[in-house]
Formats: structure tokens, C-alpha cells, sequence
């Protein structure tokens, strides 16, 4: 049973990074093309859809099978050394920033955010560094 549930953590992981990756781009389109009224709103409930519908559910179905697993484990999991608790410190500070997106897209739905496209652009470098991180911890588990 454990296998599965890892199955769908890793499913979970892939989903919820997939809306990461395309939200902060929905926002360089929406801030470049803010003077195009049609278009910001389809970007718009693009935007909303993909937290809500995509984003939100596959980062709860992450953390909701990951937390399964060290429980199937009987906690043996932190026993292994410290990538797990790294692991974990990362996913924290993704899901910060997860939640970040969600305080910019209701800012720009709303008209009142100034940053620039080139903010998104980088600000989309953030996750890449972090799930560099996490599958590192998983992967070659340093400590």
C-alpha cells in the first residue's frame, strides 16, 4: 500500500508544481497586457482556475499522502537522517510561496498590484531552486 500512496504523493507533487510553474506566467501576461480589458479578464479566471481547481487541491493531496507515509512508517521516516526534516523545511517555504500567489492574484484582480512583468519572471525562479532542493533531499538523502 505504501508504494501507491507514494505513487500518488509523487503525482500530487507533479501536478501541484505544473500550476507553480504557468501561475507566475499568467501574471507576466496579465501586468504586460493590462491595457487589453478582454484579455486581463480571461487571464483573470485563468488565474483563479488554476489555484483553485489545480493548484490548491494537488498541493493538499501532497501534503495530505506525504504525511500517510511517515504515518505507515510509524515515524521511522525521521529516523533516517536529517533530508526528511530538510525536505519538509522546503516544502514549508513552497508552500509560503504557493500562498504568495494567491495574495498576488487576488492584488491584480483587484487592480492594485504595481510589479512588472520582469518581477514574475523572476520571482518564477524561486520554485525551480526549491524543487532543485526537495528532490535532492529525496534523492541523494546528503544527511
Amino acid at each position: 500500500m505504501y508504494n501507491w500512496v507514494l505513487w500518488f504523493h509523487v503525482l500530487s507533487f507533479v501536478s501541484w508544481y505544473a500550476a507553480i510553474f504557468y501561475i507566475p506566467r499568467q501574471f507576466v501576461y496579465h501586468v504586460e497586457h493590462k491595457e487589453n480589458e478582454g484579455f486581463v479578464e480571461v487571464i483573470k479566471i485563468m488565474e483563479y482556475k488554476l489555484i483553485k481547481y489545480i493548484g490548491m487541491p494537488a498541493m493538499w493531496a501532497t501534503i495530505i499522502s506525504g504525511a500517510v507515509m511517515i504515518y505507515m512508517t510509524d515515524f521511522q521516516l525521521f529516523k533516517t537522517g536529517g533530508w526528511l526534516h530538510a525536505k519538509l523545511f522546503f516544502v514549508a517555504i513552497l508552500m509560503a510561496y504557493f500562498f504568495s500567489l494567491e495574495h498576488f492574484r487576488k492584488k491584480l484582480e483587484k487592480g492594485e498590484f504595481t510589479k512588472s512583468g520582469k518581477f514574475f519572471r523572476a520571482y518564477n525562479e524561486v520554485p525551480t531552486l526549491l524543487l532543485f532542493l526537495i528532490v535532492a533531499m529525496v534523492v541523494v538523502k546528503p544527511f
